[in-house]
């Protein structure tokens, strides 16, 4: 590209790593932020904070509404509009459908296979139809392909292996002549479209969706039904389509919606709840995870939401616990004859051995119970022992699932608790069955360390990564008077001085995330297709619901300062600015005034007002005018003086300074 970027990223480098926040041409003269001190600034450190990043105008707005009103409307989310992102999202069916509907419509191996057992029936539905069909002519592919391997090794069978080739030498020409067909497809109407697909042998479907890149695929779907678009692409990948909606709809959800407080703490709770994507059926469970289960409890009593996560397939199966049994259980030691074989059949349903089952179902597993107390609620010296970790395990035997593969939902299995008292944190938890989870749920989300625990990772998220421990008190103290309630102790820190202190502005790096959502939103960039954002975020570190670990994404901002990750995110801003990403449509020129100055040192200062608010230092300041002497940033041309410079270089710039890097 020829843009000279090293001073930046080491600028970038130095002024990330160092403890105290960017100095910029602005002077504070106070600690706080008082009412009539500066209120633009207020309203941007207000944005900056409960936001994914301020718009074009956002700022004005805010200070049209005022403030403190604007901070009000954000705590309570049900009160704003969000019918523009919903009509973003309406094309996502997965993300209104159930766990079990999601199953059925997109099925995964262990549907497809009791199909082909005989145990379940193909769908009536031509196009549902054709999605178990092409993925049951997948998995006999494969099956084929396995036994090639082993035949073309072994050395007594050379006529085998001759057989072998020739049935692959017959599927290629099956498939050979899809190339030419599909290329009229796109011409015809779209019902007759989805009629020629459907006509086609299953192998012939998945040549051609798995064919579908960019503007091809845009070309083939348009017309159709979204029911008839996730069908055609579950063609090639079912699971696919249910994981690229999920990613999709929170790229979108943190761009555009209104609510935006309510997303921020959504992706808080998401990240404090941690499960990962990866783990066999949550691929499935995390729609409705994050939908039913961290949304609606988002800002409501914490209570409510521990016992929303410690029910949810999805974290149930993402910590084991579904397979915790008691070691003095009826299942360990020794069930009727009936419930035998309907343990057999349920895991054989996941693809588990009975040998492997019974191994499972007699131990206690006590991942949940650790985790529960080390990251969900006390926190690593919120005072539990490996005891408590023990006993807690011992609590939560038999919270189960009903077939976890097929969409089933939370089970209480009597059979798989462990009987007896149990003793947590110095109390005696009586024999009651599911009742003794609730008792220690409830018990665990009133402890003071619970409260201090989750205050202090609310201050780190909002504040600063040490936020002070006066502001960390006075949370607490508002969690444990009003019952656990989030909204109040958001409230709280709101209004407090720590939160207003001249310490906390611009003291937060941005995670990969915010860091790429608030440029697509400051640069009021429209996205339409969200899938290249998110294999961007993967990138630079933070693939979307892709942290393996409980423990989630740091917050803190030293996780993300190195020099490779800062060169990433310079390159992104650089390629979005230039309009180099696919999916997303930006326009520079419109950052700049209805009559733009033709002074190239005026046009950067108008890009520093749009990006940056004005406040840039002047290091960066010097940087990005030394920019202006690079022929293909400045375009000067002795026949044309008046032309103006690169607006999508020199914003790309002024994105990855260090001043943009905080919030």
């Amino acid at each position: 590209m020829g843009v000279k970027t090293s001073l930046i990223l080491v600028l970038l480098t130095m002024a990330l790593t160092a403890s105290a926040p960017i100095a910029t041409g602005k002077k504070t003269t106070s600690q706080e932020f008082p009412a009539q001190h500066d209120e633009q600034r207020r309203a941007l450190h207000a944005i900056s904070r409960l936001t994914f990043g301020p718009r074009p105008g956002e700022v004005q707005r805010v200070l049209a509404t005022g403030v403190d009103k604007w901070i009000d409307q954000q705590l309570h989310p049900e009160k704003i509009n969000d019918s523009a992102l919903d009509a973003r999202l309406a094309s996502f069916r997965t993300l209104r459908m159930s766990t079990r509907e999601i199953v059925e419509n997109f099925p995964p191996e262990a549907v497809i296979k009791a199909v082909e057992e005989g145990k379940q029936p193909l769908p009536s539905d031509p196009l549902r139809r054709a999605v178990y069909q092409d993925e049951m002519d997948r998995l006999q592919e494969q099956e084929q392909r396995k036994q090639d391997a082993n035949l073309s090794t072994n050395e007594e069978t050379g006529n085998s292996v001759k057989s072998s080739d020739s049935a692959g030498v017959e599927r290629r020409e099956e498939t050979r002549d899809y190339d030419s067909g599909a290329e009229q497809l796109p011409k015809l109407p779209p019902e007759q479209r989805v009629k020629e697909i459907l006509a086609m042998s299953p192998r012939r479907r998945r040549a051609l969706a798995s064919s579908f890149k960019g503007a091809r695929s845009s070309d083939f779907l348009d017309g159709m039904t979204a029911q008839q678009r996730e069908a055609v692409r579950a063609l090639d990948n079912p699971q696919k389509v249910v994981v690229n909606e999920l990613l999709e709809s929170k790229i979108l959800r943190s761009t555009y919606s209104e609510r935006q407080l309510q997303e921020v703490m959504t992706d808080f709770w998401f990240n404090h709840f941690n499960v990962f994507i990866g783990k066999g059926a949550d691929r499935y469970l995390l729609t409705s995870y994050e939908r039913d289960v961290i949304r609606p409890h988002a800002m409501g009593k914490f209570e409510d939401l521990l016992i929303a996560t410690a029910q949810s397939p999805a974290m149930l199966f993402y910590l084991d616990n579904w397979l915790s049994v008691g070691p003095n259980s009826d299942v360990a030691n020794g069930v009727p004859k009936n419930s035998e074989r309907q343990w057999r059949r349920r895991y054989r349903r996941h693809s588990v051995s009975v040998k492997q089952a019974k191994g499972r179902r007699s131990g206690l597993n006590e991942n949940y119970g650790r985790e529960l107390m080390e990251l969900h609620t006390l926190g690593v010296n919120g005072g539990y022992t490996q005891k408590d970790v023990t006993e807690v395990a011992r609590v939560f035997t038999g919270w189960t699932l009903k077939e976890p593969r097929q969409g089933g939902g939370f089970l209480f299995d009597p059979r798989m608790h462990e009987p007896g008292d149990k003793i947590v944190l110095g109390h005696r938890i009586k024999p009651g069955g599911e009742k003794e989870g609730l008792e220690v749920l409830h018990m665990l989300a009133h402890h003071p360390s619970t409260a201090r625990f989750l205050c202090t990772q609310l201050a780190m998220r909002f504040v600063s990564d040490d936020p002070p421990s006066a502001l960390v008190d006075q949370m607490a103290k508002t969690y444990q008077k009003k019952d656990g309630d989030i909204r109040d102790v958001l409230k709280t820190m709101f209004h407090s001085s720590e939160f207003w202190s001249t310490a906390s502005y611009h003291a937060k790096l941005k995670t990969p995330l915010e860091f790429v959502v608030s440029a697509i939103r400051v640069t009021n960039a429209d996205i339409t297709d969200a899938m290249p954002i998110a294999h961007h975020l993967q990138n630079l570190g933070m693939p979307l619901y892709g942290m393996q670990p409980p423990t989630g994404y740091s917050m803190k901002g030293e996780t993300w300062v190195n020099s490779s990750a800062l060169l990433g995110r310079m390159n992104f801003a650089l390629a979005l600015t230039a309009g180099g990403l696919k999916g997303i449509r930006v326009d520079c020129e419109r950052l700049l005034p209805a009559d733009p100055p033709t002074d190239a040192h005026q046009v950067v200062g108008e890009l520093e007002e749009s990006l940056l608010a004005g406040e840039v230092s002047k290091q960066t300041e010097e940087i990005i005018v030394a920019e202006l002497d690079d022929p293909k940033i400045s375009q000067h041309r002795l026949d044309d003086p008046v032309r103006l410079p690169n607006i999508g270089l020199l914003s790309g710039l002024i994105l990855g300074s260090p001043e943009f890097q905080r919030r």
